[in-house]
């Protein structure tokens, strides 16, 4: 009878620590990736700062790596989303793209910021995955934003428009037409003409998407051209508006 009792108690011990963890886990794994093979921006140590502020508010966990070598199929398997902030040129080789591909189609989520859309140029995949690509940009300026979708989880909590200090980048024509459109920027308040050596644009007209989301590939894709500035990351609306396109990334959530 008290080794019955014993082994009771036990049982119970156990499962109540099983229990604990279940409730202690967290939401989801994220892969913060800023390798850079061009441009690095200031503003990364910030973002991976941001990311960690995010993590503890929304209860989710992260691991921050500039090592292309985390791009394995096994390792993959563990998160449910990759972040690139502002990563540029061509970070990744062959393989390492074929297991990001593989990440994407077994409906997980991939989120860029800023330059990620200035990066790997050569892979036709990842063009189409971000959506669009940056062309070039025009002296740092303060434009209005517009909320074009407020029914996603990265413009919800945002005012219908704002006043926003950024790089706005000119985009090329999108590589896909699975594109939502969450932002724009009005180029009535502010300059975009801009050229470098034989590259000049007057401007993308009266439609100058900023951020957007698409299914894609069996996976889900958030881009956001927003985070140029290290100030950035300490932002209510940026962080409300990038943490709402990770959960969606990484969960397939929305409203």
């Amino acid at each position: 009878m008290v080794l019955s009792r014993y082994f009771l108690l036990i049982i119970g011990f156990s499962l109540m620590l099983l229990n604990n963890h279940t409730l202690s886990a967290k939401q989801f794994n994220v892969l913060l990736f800023t390798k850079t093979a061009g441009w690095h921006h200031q503003s990364i140590l910030e973002g991976v700062n941001a990311m960690k502020v995010l993590a503890e508010k929304h209860h989710f966990d992260y691991e921050w790596h500039e090592d292309a070598n985390q791009f394995n199929p096994k390792n993959l398997e563990r998160f449910d989303a990759i972040v690139f902030l502002n990563t540029t040129g061509d970070v990744l080789n062959d393989e390492q793209q074929k297991a990001m591909e593989q990440f994407i189609q077994s409906d997980k989520g991939f989120v860029g910021v800023h330059s990620a859309s200035d990066t790997e140029y050569q892979w036709l995949w990842y063009k189409q995955l971000v959506g669009r690509m940056f062309v070039i940009h025009p002296a740092i300026q303060t434009g209005k934003v517009d909320v074009v979708k407020t029914d996603f989880p990265g413009s919800s909590l945002l005012p219908n428009s704002f006043l926003w200090t950024d790089e706005y980048y000119h985009f090329s024509e999108p590589y896909t037409r699975n594109l939502q459109y969450i932002l724009t920027v009005d180029e009535s308040t502010y300059e975009p003409a801009a050229q470098w050596g034989n590259v000049k644009v007057s401007g993308m007209g009266d439609f100058h998407p900023v951020s957007w989301y698409q299914e894609f590939d069996g996976g889900r894709s958030f881009y956001t051209a927003l985070g140029h500035l290290p100030a950035t990351y300490q932002d209510a609306i940026f962080l409300n508006h990038l943490y709402g396109g990770i959960y969606w990334a990484a969960t397939g959530k929305g409203f």
